[in-house]
């Protein structure tokens, strides 16, 4: 979830004091992990000036890396040319946009179907896949040794 908020003037004043990737990193990921991860690649794309995929270092997958540098190209952190990965010179306000957009979206009064908005979602509960059934009137057969 994205915390705008968090980048107001007042707040945005005070972390300017004491800028950090884990700040930019949590923008985008509540999970830890995807955060910390987000943070690496950021971290190592600052750190060298630019990076191709075949020079990532092996603290995590290829794959990994790849999904979090194309994450960083889609977000408009990161560009991608010419097999490169370093950080775009082309900003926009895209922080500030959504808060207007947010606002402008609280402030109508309209009702939405989520139901056709979001037409291909899932929204039932998923079905167990496999592993051991709990159900105690199924016999263990297999076998004893």
């Amino acid at each position: 979830m994205l915390k705008y908020w968090e980048f107001e003037d007042a707040p945005l004043r005070e972390k300017l004091k004491d800028p950090s990737v884990k700040d930019v990193a949590k923008i985008y990921f509540d999970n830890e992990t995807k955060a910390f991860r987000f943070a690496l690649v950021l971290s190592t794309v600052k750190k060298k000036g630019e990076i191709r995929l075949k020079d990532c270092e092996d603290m995590l997958p290829l794959a990994t890396w790849k999904r979090y540098l194309d994450f960083g190209v889609r977000v408009g952190l990161l560009k991608h040319e010419n097999n490169i990965y370093s950080f775009t010179d082309r900003y926009s306000k895209p922080l500030k946009n959504i808060g207007i957009y947010i606002k402008s979206w609280i402030d109508v009064e309209k009702q939405e179907d989520l139901d056709l908005l979001f037409a291909g979602a899932r929204t039932g509960k998923q079905e167990k896949r496999g592993g051991r059934k709990n159900d105690p009137a199924i016999e263990d057969t297999s076998p004893k040794i």
